[in-house]
């Protein structure tokens, strides 16, 4: 991880996704959108959301 990379709340990600909090703890907690703990806080880096949407688009593409 480089110095400057972003890490994100979940809050953030349920904003940025439209999602719910249970829907973001659902995909963080399948694996499906990596993440990290610093103490109790869950902190998800920025490229980890937008390798997230990348893998999904594709997804989307091939079916």
């Amino acid at each position: 991880m480089t110095a400057n990379t972003e890490l994100l709340t979940v809050p953030q990600v349920m904003a940025r996704l439209q999602l719910g909090r249970s829907a973001v703890y659902d995909l963080l907690r399948t694996r499906q959108l990596a993440s990290i703990t610093l103490g109790r806080a869950r902190r998800i880096p920025a490229h980890a959301l937008t390798d997230f949407i990348r893998t999904r688009l594709e997804q989307e593409a091939a079916a």
